[in-house]
């Protein structure tokens, strides 16, 4: 399909929500890779039209090109970026791209769920909460992180797209899911320390209320 276009600064820019971990992710890649963007904090309970103008969906975030061009879903956008900063968010060596994007899915996949469960609570009233479903939910990302903890990621100083997802993923946990999801997890919060200490000017990036 073809993508809608932005009129207006004619410099990168992107559609975002501080609590959102796509979001974070997006704008964490971008600082990364040293890609400069404007930013535009937008609600997506509201639908606004100068969101779905730009992606139908109402989903953020959304990256608007220099030349007005509206991006949309967050891996679409990390694949943009990594071209536009000549391959810095994915390594060149197959093997070691394919790893780089699993881990980005996996990441955006815990987030998923977690989204998921945070909008039932949200959007029913309490007598209607599907607690089962929820349990379902959460079971998913309970395996997904246990499935990290055996296998952790290595952090070298060149990071890639997927160190930069599971790092929005626990940020989001930490938001939402705080004194919930620590327990048999400590290996990812030791992680994400390590992380914030590598690279402080992007720790100030995650997801936050």
């Amino acid at each position: 399909m073809g993508c809608a276009r932005f009129v207006g600064e004619t410099r990168p820019k992107v559609f975002w929500s501080p609590a959102s971990p796509y979001s974070a992710k997006v704008r964490i890649a971008a600082a990364y890779a040293g890609l400069p963007f404007v930013e535009a904090t937008t609600d997506t309970g509201s639908q606004p039209e100068s969101l779905t103008a730009l992606n139908p969906l109402g989903k953020i975030p959304v990256w608007i090109t220099d030349e007005g061009r509206a991006i949309f879903d967050s891996r679409v956008i990390t694949q943009y970026l990594n071209r536009e900063s000549g391959g810095k968010l994915f390594p060149r060596n197959p093997a070691k791209r394919l790893d780089a994007e699993q881990l980005e899915a996996v990441a955006d996949g815990i987030c998923d769920v977690l989204l998921a469960h945070v909008y039932e609570r949200r959007m029913r009233p309490a007598e209607k909460v599907h607690e089962e479903w929820l349990e379902r939910q959460w079971s998913k990302a309970v395996r997904a992180l246990d499935a990290l903890c055996a296998d952790m990621p290595k952090l070298p100083q060149k990071i890639h797209a997927g160190h930069i997802a599971l790092r929005a993923a626990i940020g989001y946990l930490d938001l939402r899911f705080a004194g919930k999801w620590e327990r048999g997890h400590t290996k990812l919060k030791r992680w994400a320390a390590r992380f914030d200490q590598k690279f402080p000017e992007l720790a100030r990036l995650v997801p936050t209320a």
